[in-house]
């Protein structure tokens, strides 16, 4: 009896001292990863603030084809959440709820593991910082906690580093994010509508020339130029900005172009102003519509030109084609969903006379 006395006294000896080391051991993990993403703060926001996208690019979700997922009424937003059960030891259970959203800026989460050892929340945050370039953002995911007194046990026996493997599960999650947001970006779609009447009109515009893959370098400040301009002498716009192509040499690889805005009446500007006035008089036109980002637009052309020759029709060579901008791209920040429209001018057909 003496003995199991002795080695119960052991026994409790070890275990308060083991529970006095751990518990005095710091148990506090912090984390951040951060990734430069070719997209506009706005996109990458709406992605992340809603968990049913999760899906796509969540690094465990990769982990385990077989986990289950359970959303809320509630998917984005603050008070969103969702929860998932896995088999996957890695994976395991657990549940995911947003507290805060700053939009564009900042969304704060907490994180609930269901594990063998216990229940473990931390708490998550998405930064969505933008650059000098608006088409470019700084993503940075971190995760803070505190270990309790078991999983500080149990990880000092394990051979894993718990802010090491954290940091990997951000770096896989980050670069799939940016993965998924570019594909996204990248959809468009070509629709042909056919034989267009435009009624033309006066505009304000500013010309200038470049080689064909410098226009849309070249488009944007143009464009603010004549946007500032408007502003500045109080003339109202009258629809939406496009761009007319004077010009267009295809054996230099130049073009002459002007960025216009649409105005209800003739307009008288100061000698020497670099914004002119000018009227568009109606035309006929092959019409097309791209709905994607501007770099489609040399194939939208190509199949209006296709369009011409299937169909007989012959180019109005006097006529300038020029492209309508209807979409406002502070308010839509994915390309994928802007929308242009494209006109051809032709010789109108002609009916055939009736006896």
């Amino acid at each position: 009896m003496k003995l199991l006395k002795y080695l119960f006294f052991l026994i409790l000896i070890v275990v308060i001292g083991g529970a006095t080391y751990f518990g005095t051991q710091d148990g506090s993990y912090a984390v951040a990863e951060s990734k430069l993403m070719n997209a506009p703060a706005s996109l990458i926001f709406t992605n992340v603030n809603d968990f049913k996208n999760w899906q796509t690019w969540g690094p465990w979700m990769a982990k385990d084809p077989d986990i289950k997922i359970t959303y809320a009424e509630k998917t984005s937003g603050e008070g969103g959440s969702y929860s998932w059960t896995s088999d996957d030891m890695e994976v395991g259970d657990g549940s995911m709820t947003t507290i805060k959203v700053v939009p564009n800026k900042k969304i704060e989460q907490t994180i609930t593991f269901n594990t063998p050892i216990g229940e473990s929340k931390s708490d998550v945050s998405w930064n969505f910082e933008s650059t000098e370039n608006p088409a470019k953002t700084k993503v940075t995911g971190k995760m803070k906690g505190e270990q309790s007194l078991l999983e500080k046990v149990f990880m000092a026996f394990s051979d894993d580093d718990l802010e090491a493997g954290i940091s990997a599960m951000f770096q896989k999650g980050l670069a799939s994010l940016d993965t998924v947001v570019a594909k996204e970006m990248q959809v468009y779609s070509i629709n042909t509508d056919g034989i267009s009447e435009y009624g033309g009109g006066y505009y304000m515009y500013n010309t200038t020339a470049a080689k064909i893959e410098e226009v849309g370098l070249k488009m944007g400040p143009l464009m603010g130029q004549v946007m500032s301009f408007m502003q500045q002498q109080n003339i109202q716009m009258a629809g939406a900005p496009f761009t007319i192509y004077n010009i267009v040499n295809t054996t230099e690889n130049s073009v002459i172009f002007s960025a216009a805005i649409p105005v209800k009446e003739k307009i008288n500007t100061p000698a020497g102003s670099p914004v002119l006035n000018s009227y568009m008089a109606p035309v006929t036109a092959v019409k097309l519509t791209l709905k994607g980002d501007y770099k489609n637009l040399p194939e939208t052309y190509m199949q209006g030109q296709q369009y011409l020759i299937e169909n007989g029709y012959k180019p109005h060579l006097s006529a300038k084609m020029f492209e309508v901008y209807l979409t406002n791209l502070e308010e839509v920040p994915n390309p994928a969903a802007w929308i242009t429209e494209v006109y051809i001018p032709i010789i109108k057909p002609v009916a055939p006379a009736i006896f």
